[in-house]
């Protein structure tokens, strides 16, 4: 087994070891290392000195396959006292509970990943994860809306990021946002619900939303209208592809954006009003604003990116 700096191959199984203190950032090859190894690895090479931890699983190399476990996990705590960020891919934690997780963390990222109708009951102990301050659920398919209201619990909780998270339903984002109100920034990307029926729940329970990222799908001119007046909201992001004939247009778009008296950011991505009227007519309308109108980035299919 070799560590070494630089950048992976074009396979999964890598994990990525972050040491803030001194800056590099070690990549070891996960495909044939057991969690025994990966835990001697990180053990003697950076223990107290790791921030940032990504991972990558075993979710779709069968039952055979070393899986994450909670004695790891509660290992990773244990040593990696300083741990602020853990981002896992591709991993199935339906048996590793939520309660192993290393208690310092504030940044959560979960991609492709499984977990147990139990992972975030809003029942389960409220002292877990004291300090999370954002969490990532990005292709989570058993993700749905009991899980959403269990995010309750975190109370340090500022930013919430779902992906493709198709099992939350409008009713639940409406219930779950109730009682996430002290949420700072929220991003809907990819889901099943329209843009307008998110929009009006952040309208009634977000008061205090400082960065709103959603996709555009089944956005309306009404629907964005619900935003207008909103005080604290400071950056705004559209994201594409433009499918929907209800999409409000460049001026519509400006009026509300004109009623939002913190707005520094307006960014469009994916509309494909780039270099057209529609960026002209916003960056006049907009001087206190950076607009920014662009196509969408392409997506990296390697999660180490």
């Amino acid at each position: 087994m070799r560590v070494w700096p630089g950048r992976p191959g074009p396979r999964s199984g890598w994990s990525d070891f972050e040491d803030h203190a001194s800056n590099p950032v070690f990549r070891a090859r996960l495909s044939r290392m057991r969690p025994k190894v990966m835990w001697h690895l990180l053990r003697r090479y950076m223990a107290s000195r790791l921030h940032s931890l990504r991972m990558g699983g075993y979710l779709f190399s069968g039952s055979q396959a070393p899986q994450l476990s909670p004695a790891l996990m509660r290992a990773l705590g244990q040593k990696c006292p300083n741990l602020k960020r853990l981002c896992l891919h591709v991993a199935n934690l339906s048996m590793v509970p939520i309660t192993s997780l290393p208690c310092t963390l504030r940044t959560l990222e979960l991609h492709s990943c499984e977990i147990s109708m139990a992972w975030l009951h809003k029942e389960q102990d409220p002292t877990v994860l004291p300090l999370l301050e954002c969490i990532v659920l990005d292709r989570v398919p058993a993700f749905r809306d009991e899980h959403l209201q269990g995010l309750t619990r975190f109370r340090a909780l500022r930013s919430l990021v779902l992906g493709g998270t198709y099992r939350v339903t409008e009713t639940g984002l409406d219930m779950g946002l109730q009682e996430l109100n002290y949420l700072q920034r929220l991003e809907v990307l990819g889901c099943t619900l329209s843009a307008d029926s998110t929009l009006l729940a952040i309208s009634r329970h977000l008061r205090d939303v400082r960065k709103i990222r959603l996709t555009v799908r089944g956005l309306s001119a009404p629907g964005l209208s619900v935003l207008e007046g909103m005080p604290a909201l400071e950056s705004l992001c559209l994201l594409g592809p433009l499918v929907t004939p209800e999409m409000p247009s460049p001026q519509e778009i400006l009026t509300s954006c004109l009623t939002m008296p913190k707005l520094r950011v307006l960014e469009l991505q994916g509309l494909g009003w780039e270099g057209q009227e529609a960026e002209r007519i916003l960056s006049k309308g907009l001087p206190h604003c950076m607009v920014i109108v662009r196509a969408l980035p392409k997506e990296s299919m390697d999660w180490w990116m």
